[in-house]
């Protein structure tokens, strides 16, 4: 069970990731395409198919995409949203096309490479996916560094090397002390590696400003169970089952209840 609540911890971080390029890549203006019939069709068809891919209505949002981009090819949110529709399809093959050409159209574009690395680190090709999370990191007018950086971090302690994961969650809370994301990844790497001293105090700081979550609270009482903190330990369960009754994670702890 720790396990698999560490790994939603991961996967979280790199689905919120993907959504923040989503959204910022739908707008209700034109994104700065040229004011002319052919360019307003072209964004039309973009923005219907950027928010089907929203709704999870992909063979939509691929039809609107392809249509955005066969008015104007170099519509670089077009073919970066495509990308992830593609990704949902399970065409990696059509999905790497996709962000290759987003890439090629706007190669100092921190957001196309940070989609790009996240998709290549969701096929496990950590080592390319560092690539582009370090080019997109090194952007000068890169003004999310500190998120970058910690999605690369989650997707390095996949591969796992635990000790480049760590540098780069220091370096993201060194942009910004109080990121919750990367505060709650130094909470679990801390864990993995059995420094649950440490571990309690990332989740302090990231407690004391951000919401808690099953997951998180779950991670609290293993870390305080580890620190042979009884009483935190219990009153992190208690909050868990109180706040999450229905969670997995809360029934896991009521299971283990009864078998005391």
């Amino acid at each position: 069970m720790m396990n698999r609540a560490i790994d939603r911890l991961a996967k979280s971080a790199l689905a919120l990731l993907a959504m923040t390029i989503l959204s910022a890549c739908v707008s209700t203006d034109s994104n700065g395409y040229r004011n002319d019939p052919e360019s307003d069709a072209a964004n039309q068809n973009y923005q219907l198919g950027a928010r089907y891919y929203q709704q999870g209505s992909y063979e939509l949002a691929r039809d609107r995409l392809e249509r955005a981009l066969a008015i104007d090819d170099r519509m670089v949110d077009a073919h970066s949203v495509l990308a992830l529709t593609f990704v949902q399809l399970g065409l990696d093959r059509l999905a790497t096309a996709s962000f290759d050409r987003a890439i090629r159209l706007a190669p100092n574009d921190p957001d196309v490479r940070n989609s790009y690395a996240v998709y290549l680190c969701q096929q496990s090709r950590f080592d390319e996916a560092i690539v582009q999370f370090e080019r997109a990191i090194g952007i000068v007018e890169n003004e999310s560094t500190y998120l970058m950086m910690t999605n690369a971090a989650v997707c390095i302690a996949k591969k796992p090397d635990l000790q480049v994961a760590e540098q780069y969650l220091r370096d993201a809370l060194t942009v910004k002390p109080s990121h919750g994301e990367a505060l709650i990844q130094m909470a679990s790497l801390q864990h993995r590696n059995d420094d649950n001293l440490r571990a309690r105090a990332f989740m302090e700081r990231f407690l004391a400003t951000n919401s808690s979550s099953a997951t998180v609270l779950y991670l609290a009482v293993q870390i305080e169970t580890q620190n042979q903190d009884d009483r935190a330990a219990t009153d992190y369960e208690n909050q868990l089952i109180r706040e999450f009754p229905e969670s997995p994670e809360a029934r896991v702890l009521l299971q283990q209840g009864q078998s005391r």
